[in-house]
């Protein structure tokens, strides 16, 4: 089993959510080079530039500070940066590429170096707002800041779509959060039950262990089989054996977490049980979408679960169908 995983909200606010759709995103790895910094230091330029940089650097802080108290992806610029959807309309089952530019609200300017995280410098979640359609995708960047990656979603309605990143030299991660509405017929669907167990494809099964309490840290565990024998292979994937995204259901509150432990580090196992420790910000119902892989493919398990409440060992809780990609 995995060492627990504590995990700390963007800025304090944490949510860890967990439910019973299923979805697998798109992987695009391709990134532009950075654009170097001046190294300039001479008694003119140089301390010019340096001055704005602590300017901005304490703007941020501020900026964070005032933030701290939203939960993360509730935002649509945040921290000193802001989300900007060049495409904010798709049409339900037709391929889209969505583009889409982080702001610097210092100077209006293009966001264009980041930090990686678990080798990627940014990850793009969607999620529809009534939590049965979910895409975990990763965007290519091209030199001018623009980020840019095909999806197809598969029914219509009003989806959150979540970036998560660190800019370059930043000591925090910043979600931010936007609207995106796809057009079609239109049948919003009910919230998943409270299961136990989720369903992915080809015989995979996950089995959730553990419970949500408001306000204080709790260990889950989720155990992947595949046609009732447990996985003992999991492969890396964006270098951990297992990630998390929750959601709280109603305003979509954005949590993205990892193991505590990576593929070679001498004592995390590749499966079958992945763990994490998780608080809830407050009671209601959490949605989380665990991505793993195995044999070459990546696959999504989620859950329903509520803090403060029922949890998924009540007795009688069905699981159910997995929802579409």
């Amino acid at each position: 089993m995995n060492t627990g995983l504590r995990i700390t909200a963007y800025a304090t606010a944490v949510a860890a959510a967990f439910g019973a759709a299923y979805a697998v995103g798109t992987n695009v790895d391709t990134v532009s080079k950075p654009v170097a910094h001046s190294e300039k230091k001479d008694h003119g330029g140089g301390h010019a530039e340096q001055g704005a940089g602590q300017a901005e650097n304490a703007e941020n802080a501020e900026n964070a500070e005032k933030n701290a108290a939203v939960p993360a992806g509730l935002q649509v610029s945040a921290q000193g940066y802001a989300l900007d959807l060049r495409t904010p309309r798709a049409k339900a089952g037709e391929r889209t590429d969505l583009r889409f530019t982080v702001l610097k609200e210092s100077s209006g300017a293009p966001l264009k170096t980041y930090k990686k995280d678990h080798g990627k410098e940014l990850h793009l979640i969607l999620a529809s707002r009534d939590l049965t359609t979910y895409r975990h995708l990763h965007p290519a960047r091209a030199a001018d800041g623009t980020w840019s990656v095909p999806a197809t979603l598969p029914k219509a309605g009003d989806y959150r779509v979540f970036a998560d990143f660190t800019p370059r030299g930043a000591e925090q991660k910043v979600t931010l959060g936007t609207d995106l509405a796809v057009t079609g017929p239109y049948a919003p669907g009910k919230l998943p039950p409270v299961t136990a167990t989720a369903k992915a494809p080809d015989g995979y099964e996950v089995r959730l262990t553990g419970g949500l309490t408001p306000g204080k840290p709790r260990e889950v565990t989720l155990r992947v089989t595949r046609d009732g024998k447990p996985v003992t292979d999991l492969q890396p994937y964006l270098g951990a054996y297992g990630h998390l995204v929750a959601l709280r259901a109603g305003d979509l509150a954005y949590l993205h977490v990892h193991p505590n432990g990576e593929p070679g580090d001498g004592t995390t196992k590749p499966g079958p049980e992945v763990s994490f420790t998780a608080t809830a910000p407050s009671a209601g119902a959490y949605r989380l979408f665990l991505d793993f892989r195995h044999e070459g493919e990546v696959r999504t398990a989620a859950f329903t679960v509520r803090a403060g409440g029922a949890g998924p060992q009540d007795p009688g809780a069905g699981t159910q169908p997995p929802h579409g990609h």
